[in-house]
């Protein structure tokens, strides 16, 4: 039998260990399609995702991708499978963007993830950090966003959302949209911004 005897220091302090702040949960897994349509259809039917909402042609109230004002002419797609929510994406030309820095037009695929984040300066800096460039980034009524190039990494984009009480809101209302859904229908319907 061998005896260890442990001899503490009673001044002795431990080095104090910082753990790096965290992000909250992914929250959406983003795709780029080439026909939002088809593939609100296609996401129904295989995975029982939807009813997915459009937002068609999206601009934002001030737009930054990579350096210059430059937005291209996209729209999106929402809907939940589960507790997650699936984004499509559909870019209609073809203006430099995160979406074509991924994806020739005809092609589709995993495009990013999404944080929905109630520190969004603090998220933000902690990627910068860790030594990512943001891509893009954007402004919608109360909303800001910004993506990261985290494909090193991840081998898709990051994007951190802010949090605020009417996006909540919204999410809500798709969320229960999906819980009450028999999958029979159209899978994509109209998004009125506030609805």
């Amino acid at each position: 039998m061998i005896a260890v005897l442990v001899v503490m220091d009673r001044d002795y302090v431990p080095p104090r260990q910082t753990l790096p702040m965290r992000t909250p949960g992914i929250f959406q897994y983003a795709y780029f399609v080439d026909d939002l349509a088809r593939a609100a259809a296609d996401w129904a039917r295989t995975t029982g995702a939807g009813p997915f909402f459009l937002s068609a042609h999206h601009r934002a109230d001030a737009f930054e991708y990579r350096g210059t004002t430059i937005e291209a002419d996209v729209s999106y797609a929402f809907a939940y499978a589960g507790h997650s929510q699936i984004q499509l994406i559909e870019q209609h030309d073809d203006q430099p963007s995160i979406y074509r820095d991924m994806f020739a037009s005809g092609s589709f695929g995993h495009h990013h993830v999404a944080h929905l984040v109630p520190d969004y300066a603090g998220a933000r800096q902690r990627l910068l950090d860790e030594g990512f460039e943001i891509a893009c980034e954007l402004r919608a009524n109360d909303i800001t966003a910004c993506y990261f190039d985290t494909r090193s990494a991840t081998g898709c984009f990051t994007e951190l959302h802010s949090h605020t009480e009417r996006i909540v809101a919204t999410f809500a209302r798709w969320k229960a949209a999906h819980d009450g859904w028999d999958g029979t229908g159209d899978a994509l319907h109209t998004h009125v911004s506030g609805t």
